[in-house]
């Protein structure tokens, strides 16, 4: 991702710098999902397991993965603290959006738009048709934000095995689960994957 991009990206969210993650990074990525976690318990959704759960230990692999790829974005304040990240994978062969976390202290702040924004830009510079994601469907920072960002819900019949899996192990540990849906956004001209809900 070309960091002319970056820095718009910081002109976007005043007081916000946005950079590439690194593999030291990992820690602060686990905090920052934690803090921003604390918006879903109080939407009722309880969503902590311990560390040393099958479940953990896969995202936080993921979340390296990511960093090791230099294919996540990492917001920070102007005293250089992670405030916010979005990290993209690769399912299926196509970009996924991992995670997009920001602090609790620090959202509403444009700095989960400039991140979307940010992961959109790596998936294109891929080459890529589309980008995914996993997400829950009743909460209204998750469905209508990506909505409002041009993704849309994609049947399952119409995803792929890994994306599916993924879905799988979100529905089977975490809070909600029948709320778990996928999303997509094409990218670079092209048109929906066949078979997208509109």
């Amino acid at each position: 991702m070309h960091m002319s991009r970056l820095a718009m990206r910081s002109s976007l969210a005043h007081g916000i710098l946005f950079r590439l993650g690194e593999t030291a990074d990992l820690q602060a990525l686990c905090e920052i999902d934690l803090d921003a976690g604390e918006l879903f318990e109080r939407a009722g959704l309880e969503l902590s397991l311990p560390e040393d759960h099958e479940y953990c230990v896969a995202e936080r692999a993921r979340w390296r993965r990511c960093l090791e790829a230099r294919t996540t974005i990492i917001a920070t304040d102007m005293r250089g603290r992670a405030v916010g990240f979005a990290a993209v994978d690769l399912l299926d062969g196509e970009p996924y959006l991992e995670q997009l976390s920001v602090r609790a202290s620090y959202m509403r702040r444009g700095i989960g738009s400039a991140l979307i924004h940010s992961a959109l830009d790596i998936a294109r510079n891929g080459g890529a048709a589309t980008l995914w994601l996993t997400t829950y469907a009743h909460l209204p920072w998750n469905r209508p934000f990506y909505e409002l960002h041009g993704f849309s819900v994609m049947p399952e019949r119409r995803c792929g095995a890994e994306i599916l899996h993924e879905l799988e192990q979100q529905r089977r540990w975490l809070a909600h689960p029948r709320e778990r849906i996928v999303m997509c956004k094409p990218l670079n001209g092209g048109s929906p994957p066949r078979g997208l809900a509109r």
